[in-house]
């Protein structure tokens, strides 16, 4: 038997994203016009619905490329969205319990290597690794935006280094809340403060699954497949994703 697990969600106007999002409604009278046609032309009286949202590609749950770090990866011309590979999107899932991790800090290579100890589970390359904070219990408020860890520059190079080319979050951003970076930058004008998980990027090619959800609801650390294919938007930085995690349970007899 087959079990999905939804770790997305929803494209909503919301407290908990910092850009609007907008849904203008086509409803299923009014789309008769657009066609050229009445409401009474169709059967029951009503033509087809359509909708136009204005949103950001970092909006709800999704994917950031390679370009979204910088221009060039490894010396190379970074791959954006509708460039990366497919196969860097359906893996293994590794779930790793952070929740101890206090909003605001850095989750480190120390805070890795001990909870990959608590599982039992070495890293092997195509691992997708899904950062569990337990910031999404604060999904539709403004508290997500800001009470949250986010991984070290130190802990994406420990992960990439060993063949992650996937790393998710149940939170806002992977990097530690804006606020945070920058008050650091302010204090101590060490430009390292600013985006160090994303600024690794421009080093070795890895993606980013941010805006996660559903991770307490996964039966066990391991022994599921993600699959995180984004919307392949041309030239850019990132595209939406329904991010789901696929368990096979053996058949009762």
């Amino acid at each position: 038997m087959t079990r999905l697990f939804d770790l997305s969600v929803p494209l909503e106007d919301s407290p908990s994203e910092a850009t609007p999002v907008k849904v203008d409604l086509l409803d299923h009278r009014t789309g008769a016009a657009v066609l050229g046609l009445a409401p009474d032309d169709f059967p029951g009286g009503m033509a087809i619905s359509n909708e136009t949202v204005t949103l950001t590609t970092h909006t709800g749950t999704h994917v950031d490329a390679p370009l979204h770090y910088g221009p060039h990866t490894g010396g190379r011309p970074a791959k954006s969205v509708d460039q990366v590979p497919l196969d860097w999107c359906y893996g293994p899932g590794v779930r790793l319990d952070l929740r101890h991790v206090p909003p605001g800090d850095a989750i480190t290579p120390g805070h890795l290597t001990a909870a990959l100890d608590g599982i039992g589970h070495d890293l092997v390359p195509g691992d997708i690794v899904l950062l569990w904070t337990g910031a999404a219990a604060l999904w539709g408020t403004a508290e997500y935006l800001t009470r949250y860890p986010g991984l070290s520059g130190e802990g994406t190079a420990y992960l990439c280094e060993r063949g992650v080319r996937v790393i998710g979050i149940d939170a806002w951003g992977l990097d530690r809340p804006m606020h945070a970076m920058i008050d650091d930058y302010r204090r101590t004008r060490d430009p390292s403060c600013l985006w160090p998980a994303h600024v690794y990027g421009r080093t070795r090619a890895y993606l980013q699954l941010e805006k996660l959800a559903g991770l307490d609801a996964l039966p066990a650390a391991t022994g599921f497949t993600v699959a995180c294919f984004p919307v392949p938007v041309t030239g850019a930085g990132a595209g939406w994703s329904r991010v789901v995690a696929v368990q096979q349970e053996p058949r009762d007899e």
